[in-house]
Parts: C-alpha cells; sequence; structure tokens
C-alpha cells in the first residue's frame, strides 16, 4: 500500500451554459455584462411566456410583447417622463427572464427560496450595468408599478380567459383591465393577440436599439 495520504479531487466548478443564438454562451450563475448580444435577450424575450405559457389564442404571451406594452402605457399616462433612460429601464424590467429562459407566476417566486432570488438579482445586476440603468427609486416604481399591474390585468382578460371578476378576486389585481389595446394603434393587427416569436423579438429589438441610439447621441 502506497504511504502517501490521498489528496481529495476538488469538486468541478459549477456552471449552467446557455449558448446564444450569436454564437456566445452565458453561464446563468456568474454572468457578465458582455455575455449576450441585443439580439440575443430580444430572442429570449420573444421566447419566453408570460402566464405559464397559457392562453386562449393560438400562441401564448411573450415577456418581449408585455414589456412593450408596459413601456407604452408608462409613456401614455406620464408623458412628462420624457427620457431616454427612464424608457429604456421600463423596456428591460423583465430582461432578466430573457436571460433565464423564464418567468415565473409572481406569487411562485417565493416558494423558489433564495437561491432563486440571488440568481435572478445577479442577472439584473450585469444587464443594468450592460446598459447603464440607474436603480429604481420610490417615485419612479409608481409610474412603472401602474403600468405594470394594469397590463397584467388587461393580459388576464383579453390573453388568458380570466373574467374581470376574477382578475380582482382570484388574481388579486386591483386595476381595471384595459378595454383598448394600446400596441394594436403603434403596430396594428388584431387587438391583445399575441404575436409570433420572431414578430415580438423584432419590434422589441427595434425599440431597445432607438434607445439606445439617443441614449448615445445625449
Amino acid at each position: 500500500m502506497s504511504s502517501h495520504p490521498r489528496t481529495a479531487t476538488p469538486p468541478a466548478p459549477t456552471r449552467a451554459w446557455v449558448r446564444l443564438l450569436s454564437g456566445k454562451r452565458l453561464d446563468l450563475l456568474n454572468p457578465t455584462p458582455f455575455d449576450w448580444e441585443d439580439s440575443d435577450l430580444a430572442i429570449g424575450l420573444a421566447r419566453t411566456y408570460r402566464w405559464g405559457g397559457h392562453s386562449a389564442w393560438e400562441l401564448p404571451l411573450s415577456v418581449a410583447q408585455h414589456s412593450l406594452l408596459v413601456l407604452a402605457l408608462r409613456r401614455l399616462w406620464f408623458p412628462e417622463i420624457d427620457d431616454p433612460r427612464a424608457d429604456l429601464r421600463e423596456l428591460l424590467h423583465d430582461a432578466d427572464e430573457g436571460l433565464l429562459g423564464f418567468d415565473c407566476i409572481s406569487v411562485v417566486k417565493p416558494f423558489l427560496g433564495e437561491s432563486y432570488r440571488r440568481l435572478t438579482e445577479s442577472l439584473e445586476r450585469v444587464i443594468a450595468v450592460r446598459y447603464g440603468l440607474a436603480p429604481w427609486k420610490e417615485a419612479d416604481k409608481k409610474p412603472h408599478k401602474r403600468a405594470d399591474r394594469v397590463a397584467a390585468a388587461s393580459e388576464a382578460v383579453h390573453v388568458v380567459g380570466w373574467t374581470r371578476k376574477e382578475v380582482r378576486a382570484t388574481l388579486g389585481i386591483p386595476h381595471q383591465p384595459l378595454s383598448v389595446d394600446p400596441l394594436a394603434a403603434i403596430y396594428g393587427g388584431t387587438p391583445w393577440e399575441p404575436w409570433a416569436p420572431t414578430l415580438a423579438a423584432e419590434r422589441f429589438l427595434d425599440e431597445l436599439l432607438k434607445l439606445s441610439s439617443k441614449l448615445e447621441a445625449v
């Protein structure tokens, strides 16, 4: 028998690699701001679905389309916030979900535990660095929360099939769903119909590049 003591093999580092369409790769457990292209983010959000992927339409609703709806509502209701950086933060408010490929139903999040929270916060941090997003302040959150929650109430009725009464009584969303789809006024098409992933990615990326160009020009 050998007299040399055995050396324990160190555990392999934990990685969670994602290969993106651009050819870049992202480690979800150790992300950096340089791991994706804007087009990768747009595609990820367009292929990540809200409401658990359930829909009364042929297609589910993407996070990309939801993000554009929230931005449209915030612009419509708070036109005094004329700031491309604020618009960009609004557009990217769920961007971590596009990199993770998962939109968790809000009330489920606490059951996923601390590890999930740290994972999403890590992605949010690198997104903020990549796009120069300022932290949310309480005054900023009010317009955002109103737009986000009204969007959710409207999606619940017009996309998923909940009744208006159920939105308040069952889902606990204290906002009235909209009747008119703001995105139909901007892009045309059938009101409230979920877009195909390629179209959602194209429209999200177009808005992202427009806002980025405005910031570069400042």
